[in-house]
């Protein structure tokens, strides 16, 4: 049967965009004479993204989807910062405008970062001033004073109103489509797609609406657009929906919806059955990962540090059997700033989740899928190597200057790809130590190179220290690596120095250990530590940037 041309479609996850023009009540910080609204250095070393270079970034990746002809983009979910009103409204106008101009058609998925709950929820942000002093704005006018600013364009919305300036996009009916549905039928109206949760002791029960979309934007393909943001309702006394009265849909992606959005299992069986019969080629999206995007190696890290936020945001094996059942063939997910593709069934029936990293953490990429009726090929298009904003490190430079700090190299990377790495050694000392780490652990090894720490530990026989390639390496560069490797699959391979690759290679094979051997003392952690940086490592090497995945053949589709 010949292979029939469907159009290719870019995937763009986890773009957090921050406008860093934005009003939010003061006038930010002035550099070369230009006043920008930064967010702090401080904040940015903490979290796991970068804030102030997602404009440039997101910018990037458009201009690249113009250059090659693209016409459909879909935006994975946390397409703003913290879905502040004001950003929002402006990403609206970047979204609109590229739109007019090239003919260009986006598809938006909600991530957790976007909405929240039926009321929305406050904010509150670090900035930088005049000479790199830092100053908060919030939405919260109760807090408002002296080094905090009050701005209401702070305030992150929630369903339905926060879709409110990405209604073209997907969420609504447009003319345009082919064919377009929610799990409720045709009705593109909120009130015509809401579904009951109740809390564990069914004191509190809410309608909430869900934001899910079939949308045929050409003919004969299918794109399914599933609001896996799950808001469940917690016990105790509230007014009218407060955000205190749910818990963040962070944690809950697939998980979440097992339990409170069944209807979507049975949509999903539904929508397979229908585009097999049809002929259409059906690609499913949704914020949250459906399979393990670490594939299997968030074991090891539950072993070193306890319930991470990795380890909590992994699906279940149900959630793989239910779409399973349900016919599902591919599902892009994003939320994880993971790269890599995984695998769950057998050559009768199965499922790949291919992850796409963001745009503001280590690696920034996007995917672009070449979709037919028996199979995608999806092709990584990576954006490291576009130059960093100088205005924004000077501003970084200023806020370390004014707080007596020495300024992070990262001021002087010569790569957008060198800068995200720079952020993921800042995330090691300011984050994964001081949040994730044991503190018994990082006291024996963040001042210690390689070489030290294997002395401390002690070695058997054939195990070697001192002769290992580039032993000499600060632990706190090779725990970063680890990092990279563990977010970056194939794509960190290119970032790594080779005798780095060799060293961490050497580790994994003469001190790594399995998660089950992990008895708390220093030498057991990182015996799965090197354990886990080897099963990175074959991750990695087993990666491509390209890949190919089967569709379901006909008639394979089964009932839930």
């Amino acid at each position: 049967m010949p292979t029939r041309a469907l159009p290719s479609i870019a995937v763009i996850a986890d773009a957090h965009f921050h406008d860093t023009a934005a009003d939010f009540g003061f006038p930010g910080i002035e550099i070369d004479g230009r006043r920008m609204t930064m967010r702090s250095w401080s904040d940015t070393r903490q979290s796991t993204r970068v804030f102030n270079e997602s404009a440039d970034a997101l910018h990037a990746a458009l201009d690249e989807v113009q250059r090659r002809g693209i016409r459909h983009v879909v935006l994975l979910g946390d397409y703003t910062d913290d879905g502040q009103r004001s950003t929002t409204e402006t990403l609206k106008g970047i979204l609109q405008g590229h739109s007019d101009t090239y003919g260009t058609a986006f598809y938006a998925l909600p991530g957790n970062h976007d909405i929240f709950g039926p009321r929305g929820r406050h904010h509150t942000k670090e900035f930088l001033t005049q000479d790199g002093r830092r100053l908060s704005v919030s939405s919260d006018a109760r807090l408002a004073g002296e080094h905090v600013v009050f701005s209401g364009g702070m305030y992150c919305e929630g369903y339905p109103a926060g879709l409110g300036p990405m209604a073209t996009f997907g969420y609504f009916r447009h003319p345009n489509y082919l064919h377009w549905e929610t799990p409720f039928d045709g009705s593109d109206a909120p009130q015509d797609r809401l579904y009951e949760v109740r809390s564990p002791d069914g004191s509190n029960i809410y309608q909430l609406m869900d934001a899910s979309y079939l949308v045929e934007p050409e003919p004969g393909l299918w794109l399914l657009m599933i609001d896996a943001n799950v808001f469940e309702p917690v016990d105790d006394v509230f007014e009218t929906g407060e955000e205190t009265a749910f818990i963040d849909s962070t944690s809950g992606g697939w998980n979440a919806v097992l339990r409170s959005k069944p209807f979507i299992i049975d949509w999903i069986a539904n929508v397979s059955r229908r585009a097999q019969a049809l002929g259409k080629t059906l690609l499913a999206f949704s914020h949250y990962p459906a399979l393990d995007p670490f594939d299997g190696a968030s074991g090891a890290e539950s072993a070193l540090f306890g319930e991470t936020s990795v380890v909590r945001r992994t699906p279940r094996k149900a959630v793989a059997d239910a779409l399973l059942r349900g016919g599902l063939s591919v599902h892009f997910s994003g939320h994880l700033h993971v790269e890599g593709i995984t695998r769950r069934g057998d050559g009768h029936r199965s499922l790949a989740n291919i992850a796409v990293p963001s745009l503001v953490a280590f690696p920034p990429a996007f995917k672009v899928v070449h979709p037919s009726l028996e199979e995608i090929a999806v092709e990584t298009v990576e954006m490291s190597e576009r130059p960093v904003n100088n205005r924004l490190c000077a501003g970084y430079a200023q806020e370390a200057a004014f707080v007596g700090e020495e300024q992070d190299p990262i001021i002087t990377a010569g790569s957008y790809g060198a800068f995200l790495r720079g952020h993921k050694r800042a995330l090691v000392r300011h984050r994964y130590f001081a949040k994730e780490w044991p503190a018994d652990i990082v006291a024996a090894i963040r001042d210690q190179r390689v070489a030290d720490v294997l002395r401390s530990i002690g070695r058997k026989p054939g195990q070697p220290s001192e002769d290992l390639p580039c032993s000499d390496l600060p632990m706190s560069e090779l725990i970063a690596d680890w990092y990279c490797l563990r977010q970056g699959g194939v794509l960190a391979l290119w970032h790594i120095e080779p005798e780095r690759l060799a060293l961490y290679r050497a580790l994994a094979r003469h001190f790594g250990r399995e998660p089950r051997h992990h008895d708390g003392s220093l030498q057991s952690f990182l015996g799965v530590f090197f354990g886990a940086l080897g099963v990175f490592l074959d991750r990695a090497e087993g990666g491509s940037r390209r890949t190919t995945v089967q569709l379901a053949p006909q008639h394979e589709c089964l009932a839930v």
